[in-house]
């Protein structure tokens, strides 16, 4: 996928896709949060005004309160690409965040995908 097109799409329009694929495994929508709330520093009312905004994933990222230090410890592979060789910024954030909910989606324990 072109970068530019990654960095343009609006999160509020993943959102629900991320929240599907873990409930289709039995996860669940507390669980995306708590995800994205440690991934970015987000908390409810932080990230509902992006919802609501329908910031791209650009402003998503650029206007996360703390980016998790953490994430640095998210490795594999995700849409055929490693993780950690990801040169851009941004779309490197957005396909850790993909990583993290596919993690959730297989059945991982919250402590492994948080990187505890």
């Amino acid at each position: 996928m072109d970068n530019t097109k990654i960095y343009k799409m609006s999160f509020a329009s993943v959102y629900p896709h991320y929240i599907q694929k873990a409930e289709k495994k039995g996860r669940t929508k507390a669980e995306v949060d708590e995800i994205i709330f440690w991934l970015t520093g987000y908390n409810e009312k932080t990230l509902q005004q992006r919802l609501d905004d329908k910031s791209d994933f650009e402003i998503f990222f650029a206007q996360a309160p703390r980016m998790n230090p953490n994430a640095s410890k998210i490795t594999g592979t995700i849409c055929g690409c490693r993780v950690e060789e990801i040169e851009d910024k941004i779309v490197r954030q957005v396909r850790c965040l993909d990583k993290l909910i596919d993690e959730l989606a297989k059945g991982k324990e919250m402590t492994k995908i948080l990187r505890e």
